[in-house]
């Protein structure tokens, strides 16, 4: 199992950042994502407890489902099916205020059940998920301080 973990500090506030990174559509922001939508609403919020997500990505296909969901301090998610497959154990997204802003701190856990898997996801996936994680908190950070959309 490989760990991803992305921070980045947005110079906005926290309530804003969380609803932003919740709300997983936006993630089409970034070019590495194609698509994304709710499948279901979660059970106390559209992005809650509960919530299906379908992302598309240049790298594969994701079925998440919301486990927690602490506005404006956390939420967590399970990748319930993916292609290409995947072991998934976590993933979670922290916000915390500090100074100039809101800290944002995403985290997956991951392995690739295939031969080989252990050094294709420490060599391909790990680098390329960081990559993405970290160009959708760009797309926040732009889309929240300057309004622009496109990283």
């Amino acid at each position: 199992m490989e760990t991803v973990t992305v921070r980045r500090v947005i110079a906005a506030p926290i309530t804003d950042v969380f609803e932003w990174c919740a709300t997983t559509t936006n993630y089409t922001r970034s070019p590495f994502v194609l698509k994304a939508r709710l499948a279901r609403p979660g059970a106390d919020a559209p992005y809650g407890v509960g919530a299906v997500r379908l992302h598309t990505w240049l790298i594969g296909w994701f079925r998440e489902r919301v486990t927690a969901y602490n506005p404006p301090y956390d939420f967590a998610y399970d990748v319930d099916r993916s292609y290409p497959p995947a072991r998934h154990e976590l993933g979670r997204m922290t916000f915390a205020e500090v100074p100039g802003g809101t800290l944002v701190t995403w985290t997956t856990t991951f392995g690739l059940p295939v031969p080989g898997g252990t050094r294709l996801a420490r060599h391909f996936a790990k680098p390329v998920i960081t990559r993405v994680f970290a160009d959708i908190l760009t797309a926040a950070d732009r889309s929240l301080t300057t309004g622009t959309a496109r990283t």
